[in-house]
């Protein structure tokens, strides 16, 4: 496995439709779809790659039931919560990107616990966005950008804004479950993403699937506009 890629984003897509094709509810699928992050973040780890970032809740899954939506803030709160010792065994760094302002105070709590806690942590960088949407993360960072530095704005300058200005490029983009679109999914870092789009449900997903999709990226030949 050369070449690892340094960050790897993943559109984990597919739990609803795992669960209904076994006659289950939404909410089986994503306890199911926990396992699956699980399973795929240990891999990670064990191959060392720098930084992994799970679209958790995005911006526009406020639109889905009340019930369904309650059941991910708990599903988020309670996993931060219990997965301290796998965090630990694992040498696995946890931190947030989204907007913190929009989110329940007690989620906001646990996120912010569980990042300090897992601070020391260098194995792999695990980035959950939660409540996050690509263009509202770059609308929020240019608001951020003092008035005497707007007349100057470089891309280096919008950069710096960012909920995590040191998160590399995308180098792997993953979306599960058969879609094949990036869905408003940290749409700045993925200006040159390697795109890999599996037709398999994402609970049905293991550290196997994940060195399948390394070994596509590393067989391509990435030359970001160069001439070949």
């Amino acid at each position: 496995m050369e070449a690892l890629p340094a960050h790897v984003a993943i559109i984990m897509d597919g739990n609803g439709r795992w669960a209904k094709l076994r006659g289950q509810s939404r909410t089986q699928g994503h306890k199911q779809g926990l396992e699956a992050a699980k399973a795929v973040v240990k891999r990670s780890a064990e191959l060392g790659i720098p930084f992994v970032t799970l679209y958790t809740f995005s911006t526009e899954n406020w639109k889905r039931a009340a019930d369904e939506v309650g059941f991910l803030m708990t599903l988020i709160k309670t996993h931060l919560r219990a997965e301290l010792d796998f965090y630990a065994r694992n040498g696995i760094r946890v931190r947030h990107a989204g907007d913190l302002s929009g989110l329940p105070a007690d989620i906001v709590k646990e996120i912010q616990d569980v990042s300090e806690r897992t601070a020391q942590y260098t194995n792999t960088t695990v980035v959950l966005a939660i409540n996050y949407g690509g263009q509202d993360e770059l609308v929020r960072a240019i608001k951020k950008i003092p008035e005497n530095e707007r007349g100057s704005i470089t891309a280096k300058t919008l950069e710096s804004y960012l909920d995590i200005p040191e998160l590399p490029p995308v180098d792997l983009m993953i979306r599960t479950g058969g879609e094949k679109r990036i869905s408003n999914f940290l749409l700045w870092q993925s200006a040159y993403a390697e795109l890999y789009f599996s037709d398999k449900l994402w609970p049905d997903w293991t550290g196997n699937d994940l060195d399948e999709a390394i070994r596509d990226f590393t067989s391509r030949n990435r030359r970001f506009g160069s001439v070949p």
